[in-house]
C-alpha cells in the first residue's frame, strides 16, 4: 500500500476508523471482483478518497452502500462491513490506473529489479492488462481512463523537455489534471454537479500535494542513485517545496467550503489534516519544536512546561496519586508476559503446539496485521502495524483542530489518549 493519507489509528474515533477501514476493505475487494486477485496489489491509502467523497455527497441513510464481506487474513479471518457500490468500483478503477502508470515509470527509469528485461518485459504485460480492465470498469461508472492514461504518457516528455530552472509546477501538471478529473466525477457519482468545480479544484491541490511530497521523500535516494528528481532537476529547494505544500493543503480546505456534503467529517479529516500531517512528515512541523517533551533534561532538572500540550490525561485504569506518607505496597511486574495479581494464567501451548500455531497465525498475517492472542502464552498482543501505525517526528501529538472554536481540544492528548477528532469542523 502506499499513498500521502496515512491516517493513525489514535486520531480516529471509533466511527471514522470503522468507515475508513470499511473503504480500505472496499477498495481492495472491489479490485478483487473486478480485475482479479493480481489487482489487489494496487490498493492504496488515497484512492479510497475517491469511494469517502462519494459517500459523503450522497444523502444516504446509515448502512447504506455497504455490505458484509467474510472473513480475511489481513483482518484476522473477521467478517467485516465494507463499501460498495460506484464509489468503490471508481476508487479501483483510477487506483488500477495509477498503479499502472506508477509501474510503467519505473520500468521507463529502470528501477531496481525493473532493469532485468524479463521483469521489465513482465511488468509491461501487466501494465497492458491493467489499461484495459481500469478503462472497461471505469466506463461502468460513467468515467473515462485516458484522462489518466494520457495524463502518464505526457509526463516523461515533460520531463526530457524542462528546461534548466524551470518551474517545478510544469512537472505536476499531468498530476494535478489526473486526480482533478477523478475528484469532479464524484459529484456525478453521487448526483451533485454543483459540487463538480470544488471538488475539481481540491482534486488538482491534492495531485500537486502529492507528487510534490513524493519528489521531496525520495530526492536523497534519487541523488545517491543518479535518478531524475523534479526538485532537484528545477533547483526548487526544501523551503519553496514546503511552501508550495503548505499552499495546497490551505487550498484544499478553501475548496471543500464549497462542496455541499451530507457527512464532511472523515473527509475534513483525511483532506485537511491529514494532508497537513503529510507535510509534517516530510518537511516537520512549522514554527514547531519536537513534539515528544522528555520529563527532565540530561542533568535531572526537570523541563519548563509547554504550554502549547495539553495536561497528561489521567488513566480511568489508574489508581489515584497516595499520601507520600503512606507505605509503599510491594512492586508487582506489569505488562507482556506477566498475569495481574489475583487473575488466572492464561492456557499455554507446547512448543509444537505453539509452533504450529504460530506458523498458522504467520501464514494469515494475523501476527502483521491484527491484534492476536500469543501463539505460545495466548496472552493478549498487538500486531505489527498497530504498534508502528503513529508518526515517526510527534505527529502523535495530537493538538486538535486549529480551526474548530469551541471543540479545539477535542483531540488534546498524545497517541495513547486521544480520541480522535469527529467534530466534522471547517477549516
Amino acid at each position: 500500500m502506499f499513498g500521502i493519507i496515512r491516517p493513525c489509528r489514535h486520531r480516529l474515533s471509533e466511527r471514522l476508523q470503522a468507515s475508513w477501514m470499511a473503504h480500505l476493505c472496499g477498495l481492495c475487494l472491489a479490485l478483487r471482483d473486478d480485475h482479479g486477485q493480481l489487482a489487489r496489489t494496487a490498493t492504496n491509502y488515497d484512492g479510497l478518497i475517491i469511494s469517502v467523497l462519494v459517500e459523503a455527497q450522497a444523502a444516504a441513510g446509515d448502512g447504506a452502500g455497504r455490505r458484509t464481506a467474510g472473513p480475511c487474513p489481513l483482518r484476522g479471518m473477521r467478517t467485516a462491513s465494507v463499501a460498495r457500490g460506484e464509489g468503490a468500483r471508481l476508487a479501483a478503477a483510477v487506483s488500477l490506473a495509477l498503479a499502472s502508470a506508477k509501474i510503467r515509470d519505473h520500468v521507463e527509469d529502470r528501477d531496481g529489479v525493473f532493469a532485468r528485461r524479463s521483469v521489465a518485459a513482465g511488468a509491461r504485460a501487466v501494465t497492458r492488462r491493467w489499461d484495459r480492465k481500469s478503462a472497461g470498469s471505469a466506463s461502468v461508472v460513467g468515467f473515462d481512463t485516458a484522462v489518466l492514461l494520457d495524463a502518464a504518457s505526457r509526463q516523461g516528455g515533460l520531463e526530457r523537455a524542462l528546461p534548466v530552472g524551470g518551474s517545478v509546477l510544469l512537472v505536476t501538471e499531468p498530476t494535478e489534471t489526473a486526480t482533478a478529473a477523478a475528484f469532479a466525477h464524484t459529484a456525478a457519482l453521487a448526483g451533485r454537479p454543483g459540487n463538480a468545480a470544488p471538488l475539481a479544484e481540491a482534486g488538482r491541490l491534492f495531485g500537486r500535494l502529492a507528487h510534490l511530497l513524493d519528489a521531496a521523500e525520495d530526492q536523497e535516494a534519487d541523488a545517491t542513485s543518479g535518478a531524475w528528481n523534479p526538485l532537484t532537476a528545477t533547483g526548487t529547494d526544501r523551503a519553496e517545496a514546503e511552501r508550495l505544500c503548505r499552499d495546497a493543503v490551505h487550498g484544499i480546505r478553501l475548496a471543500l467550503r464549497d462542496v455541499e456534503l451530507a457527512d464532511r467529517t472523515l473527509v475534513h479529516v483525511l483532506l485537511a489534516h491529514e494532508t497537513e500531517r503529510a507535510v509534517e512528515r516530510v518537511f516537520g512541523r512549522a514554527g514547531h519544536t519536537a513534539c515528544r517533551v522528555k520529563a527532565e533534561d540530561g542533568d535531572g532538572t526537570p523541563l519548563a512546561a509547554n504550554p502549547y500540550q495539553a495536561p497528561p490525561r489521567q488513566d480511568p485504569d489508574q489508581a489515584p496519586p497516595q499520601d507520600p506518607g503512606a507505605p509503599v505496597p510491594p512492586w508487582v511486574p506489569q505488562g507482556p508476559g506477566f498475569t495481574p495479581p489475583g487473575a488466572p494464567p492464561p492456557n499455554g501451548r507446547n512448543l509444537l503446539a505453539g509452533c504450529a500455531a504460530w506458523a498458522l497465525m504467520g501464514c494469515t498475517c494475523q501476527l502483521l496485521c491484527c491484534n492476536h492472542n500469543d501463539p505460545f502464552s495466548g496472552e493478549p498482543r498487538e500486531g505489527f502495524c498497530a504498534r508502528h501505525d503513529c508518526c515517526d517526528i510527534g505527529e502523535c501529538c495530537c493538538d486538535g483542530c486549529q480551526c474548530c472554536g469551541e471543540n479545539a481540544s477535542c483531540c488534546g492528548g498524545c497517541c495513547d489518549g486521544c480520541d480522535g477528532c469527529d467534530c466534522g469542523c471547517d477549516c
